[in-house]
């Protein structure tokens, strides 16, 4: 039988293969993982480091990693695989590229973005590039979908940071056994110290999920508003879309590719609860709310995205991924809603 992926998002083999799993994600210190350094194809390029080109207009291209990157000042757009672009057929549709080309192109837009990195990860990777960045004028968050679908991991109290992708192999190394050795020191375990703890404690609910999220994305954001306050930048951030939580039935071209998807791994089983639109309702409450204290624009691109589309749309590759369509109307959409251009 064919399959419905490769016909209709041939571009997703670059994002699930030769991005991911062909050998090519690097692992590192702090981040744990990015994208392959100065990759090259027609659908994904990065630089020296591994962020993705952006595009702007009359033919500009740039990266946080770019020798040639603007002078400042910039505007950066901040997540997880969404801000990445996954999904996307080349660079220049991906949000940051569409919010320089055409919806805000006042200043150059950077993608300081990682796929599959929860707000933890998505904060540090800028910390550790600030030297990189000039002069910034705009940094627009789009995130949350990974620390609530993490949040339904069982939670270990080692993640004080939050759950991760890839955490299972990251145990799994830390904690195999080796042949006896000394390991007191600065870099060694001291003896008595226990193994790093696993984590087999039930998974939480729905409602505790929910808490787990949003606490740990607002600890995050209010990292973001220190940042933006000294650099003299203004911060939003804007709840990603989840197919489920913008309409209640997919596009045909959705419906094909999400029932291929869930004969490989069921997506209903991997994130619970939280694909509901009321889960997506409650969460999205909770960041408002949380916003609002620490003063900072807030914006769901669900009820608008669902609003904006015609009902047979093509707007998602996957649940959690965009078409160029979707990307294109997302951008909008933030622009509108936040003022950027």
């Amino acid at each position: 039988m064919s399959s419905q992926i490769a016909a209709l998002t041939p571009q997703m083999r670059h994002y699930t293969e030769e991005l991911y799993e062909d050998g090519r994600l690097r692992w590192l210190p702090y981040t744990m993982y990015f994208h392959p350094a100065e990759h090259r194809s027609e659908i994904v390029n990065t630089d020296r480091f591994g962020f993705r080109y952006s595009h702007g207009p009359d033919g500009a291209r740039a990266a946080v990693g770019d020798e040639d990157r603007p002078s400042g000042p910039v505007n950066l757009l901040v997540g997880s695989s969404m801000a990445f672009g996954v999904g996307a057929t080349s660079d220049e549709a991906t949000v940051a590229s569409r919010l320089w080309s055409r919806y805000a192109p006042s200043r150059p837009w950077l993608s300081v973005a990682g796929r599959s990195f929860n707000s933890t990860q998505e904060l540090v990777l800028f910390l550790l590039h600030r030297h990189l960045v000039p002069e910034i004028e705009r940094i627009v968050v789009v995130s949350g979908f990974n620390n609530l679908g993490l949040a339904r991991q069982p939670q270990s109290p080692n993640w004080n940071h939050g759950a991760f992708f890839q955490h299972n192999e990251f145990t799994e190394k830390l904690t195999a056994d080796r042949p006896a050795r000394k390991r007191d020191g600065l870099f060694g375990r001291r003896p008595g110290v226990p193994a790093m703890d696993t984590g087999n404690s039930p998974r939480p609910d729905a409602a505790t999920q929910v808490t787990i999220g949003t606490d740990l994305t607002l600890r995050h954001l209010d990292g973001w508003r220190l940042l933006a306050k000294s650099l003299g930048a203004e911060l939003s951030f804007a709840l990603q879309p989840m197919a489920t939580w913008v309409r209640d039935r997919p596009a045909p071209q959705e419906q094909l590719l999400f029932d291929e998807l869930d004969e490989m791994f069921s997506f209903t089983e991997v994130f619970g609860d939280i694909i509901a639109p009321e889960t997506g309702r409650s969460y999205s409450a909770a960041l408002r709310s949380g916003c609002e204290r620490l003063g900072v624009p807030f914006v769901d691109l669900n009820p608008l995205l669902g609003e904006a589309a015609a009902a047979d749309d093509w707007l998602f590759t996957d649940r959690a991924h965009l078409t160029d369509l979707g990307y294109d109307t997302v951008t909008g959409l933030l622009a509108d809603r936040l003022g950027l251009s």
